[in-house]
């Protein structure tokens, strides 16, 4: 069916977090609805890494249709939140992504992670990994300073079609790209309602990839298609 652009709603302010911060040292393991309330969470000891190295251990580690909200996760974050199955993230805010501010796991193809509300600033690669299967969903989220906002894992051992769907978000520069897809897999990216406030640093919205399971996946395209970027101009809002 043929979608119709429609205007961007409004993204709040960055909130101040409640109280003191938090401290995990362990992951905090959430079975239904974990509520923060507004507060900060930060790690410490093994949870206290910012850093790029991979296999860091989570703050948060939700069970298959769990709820995280009302989190302020804050510098030092390890890496972030993970997914064992479909999850929801409300009002989330990363003040300074670590590795990756979220990963969605597991391997069932009907699961969905939605990211609804909520920001991230301070990713020097992905904000969202995607390894397992299923539908990502992103809206009424913005993020500014990053690497790539979503990514469908590029090398994974175990690889599937993955499915983006993003409405309602803000990028702020500087950033590379908003979606990183393997177009060879047979991923797909729905696009509406995305503002980019490039600064003069251009961004990239769609960024097709060939997938691997070993080795460096390579870009292979960029830019909506009927096949795989599903948007089209009216979809963007660009801001100088």
């Amino acid at each position: 069916p043929e979608r119709t652009a429609s205007v961007a709603g409004s993204f709040p302010a960055w909130p101040a977090p409640k109280g003191d911060a938090v401290p995990l040292t362990a992951t905090q393991k959430v079975a239904t609805v974990f509520d923060g309330g507004g507060r900060r969470f930060v790690g410490k000891g093994a949870l206290g890494g910012s850093g790029q190295s991979e296999n860091q251990p989570a703050l948060f580690e939700l069970a298959d249709g769990a709820v995280l909200r009302n989190v302020v996760l804050g510098d030092t974050a390890a890496d972030g939140v993970h997914c064992k199955g479909s999850c929801t993230l409300r009002n989330v805010w990363w003040e300074n992504v670590g590795e990756d501010a979220a990963t969605f796991k597991s391997d069932s193809p009907s699961q969905t992670m939605t990211v609804d509300g909520g920001g991230a600033r301070g990713a020097a690669d992905k904000v969202f990994q995607h390894n397992g299967p299923g539908t990502f969903v992103i809206r009424n989220f913005q993020v500014e300073d990053f690497g790539k906002l979503y990514r469908s894992c590029g090398n994974c051992k175990t690889q599937y079609a993955r499915h983006l769907k993003i409405d309602n978000v803000r990028v702020t520069a500087p950033g590379k790209v908003v979606a990183g897809i393997n177009s060879n897999l047979g991923d797909t990216a729905e696009i509406s309602r995305l503002v980019i406030e490039e600064r003069g640093h251009p961004i990239t919205v769609c960024q097709r990839f060939e997938g691997v399971t070993k080795g460096e996946p390579k870009p292979i395209g960029s830019g909506p298609d009927t096949s795989h970027c599903l948007y089209t101009p009216a979809d963007i809002i660009r801001r100088p």
